[in-house]
């Protein structure tokens, strides 16, 4: 593993690392689209004895493994120079690891290396993975990051210091990087409360340094690459994410009538009350026609099931990042989301389509109690600062008699 080195730990990363690498080689060819029954596409299968989405890894010298080499003369982002490999940090949960493996295979269709690295595989993984990783580490030309919040990342940042480093978006937390870093204040997720608690406090030095790595210095350049409304920060290239590798590969979409509404999981985050949320789902799904429910993919089962009974959507769990599901489609002709990244990146990835978006805001009253005080602020700031052309819908949801407003 050198030349550039790409950690990623969610799907979203790893599409946005496909993003990053595909404006690094403009001339990489002619565009292709995925074939019938390829990764991907709306009727893939898994080859015979391809390992599970959940949680199988890939045996010795298969692709992703740590030996693996990419296909002679395959087109994409790896004819950039230097040559780019992804490490996917796997998280533990299925519909995670699983939107993981097929975002892998498609980066492989591309010529990438993926080594899928079992992080967090119990007692053992964290040093494994630190010492399997120190020598590519510090050995890369280029580190791309998708999580600058994660403390696994941070914990591997402190072994080294890159001269370049790039961060693409893993969703609207990179409006808060940029802030943060910006400011120089300490790296805190904006739905997290201020508060150190003692495993943040035992962190607290690799956190420090960690940021200090994650600014631009002496020998050291920074790069953002998102689709966010980013002011840059000192010293900082902020690069435009426009999804025109999604756009390349996938689509057009062929276009459903009614809508289909997104999932968040500020539910299962501890900032939304879960009785306001399936009222407003619940209005929105009457009073725009919506048949289906693409669930986020943290979202609880429970959660899932009472909507689906209470509002008969389909409730859709995506196989892939809903960017490509939505390029790939079928797809609703109006897309409502509540504030989350999607209101700013589906735009892009949709872009001639005639697909419409909508962001349904979310009111103070639907807060817990126990939400952190950033939240109103940001998730407000999220859904001000969506495109131009997104719809925003004025929520009015406080009781169960209550209704939206739509401005």
């Amino acid at each position: 593993m050198t030349g550039q080195l790409a950690f990623v730990e969610s799907p979203v990363q790893l599409l946005n690392v496909l993003e990053w690498a595909h404006t690094q080689a403009p001339s990489q060819g002619a565009p292709r689209t995925a074939p019938t029954g390829a990764p991907g596409s709306a009727d893939a299968t898994p080859p015979p004895g391809a390992p599970g989405p959940a949680d199988a890894t890939p045996p010795t010298g298969a692709p992703g493994s740590a030996d693996a080499t990419p296909p002679t003369g395959a087109p994409g982002p790896a004819d950039a120079t230097p040559p780019l490999t992804v490490v996917v940090l796997s998280p533990t949960d299925p519909m995670s690891r699983g939107q993981l493996r097929r975002m892998a295979q498609l980066a492989r269709d591309e010529g990438v290396t993926v080594h899928w690295q079992e992080a967090r595989g119990g007692r053992g993984a964290l040093v494994r993975t630190l010492r399997e990783l120190a020598r590519p580490l510090r050995s890369a030309e280029r580190v791309i990051i998708g999580d600058p919040f994660s403390r696994y990342v941070q914990l591997l940042l402190t072994l080294f210091g890159p001269r370049h480093l790039t961060v693409v978006d893993d969703g609207t937390a990179t409006m808060e990087f940029a802030d943060q870093i910006g400011r120089g204040e300490r790296l805190v997720r904006w739905h997290r409360k201020g508060n150190l608690g003692p495993r943040e406090l035992v962190l607290a030095p690799v956190t420090s340094l960690a940021r200090r790595r994650l600014a631009p210095a002496r020998g050291r350049t920074v790069e953002i690459f998102t689709s966010l409304p980013v002011e840059a920060p000192e010293g900082i290239e902020v690069t435009e994410n426009s999804f025109a590798w999604t756009r390349t590969r996938f689509g057009p979409p062929r276009l459903t009538g009614g809508a289909d509404l997104v999932g968040t999981s500020l539910v299962e985050t501890g900032v939304v009350d879960a009785g306001h949320y399936d009222r407003v789902v619940a209005e929105l799904a009457r009073a725009h026609g919506a048949t289906r429910y693409f669930a986020h993919r943290r979202e609880s089962a429970e959660k899932l099931h009472r909507i689906a009974v209470e509002t008969g959507l389909q409730v859709v769990r995506p196989e892939l990042p809903l960017e490509l599901i939505a390029r790939r489609g079928p797809v609703g002709r109006t897309i409502v989301s509540f504030p989350s990244t999607v209101v700013h990146t589906l735009p892009l990835a949709l872009a001639g389509t005639g697909v419409k978006v909508a962001v349904c805001e979310i009111a103070p009253e639907w807060l817990r109690e126990s939400a952190s005080p950033r939240a109103q602020g940001f998730l407000s700031g999220v859904a001000g600062t969506a495109a131009h052309e997104v719809d925003r819908l004025t929520t009015r949801v406080s009781t169960p008699t209550d209704r939206l407003g739509f401005g």
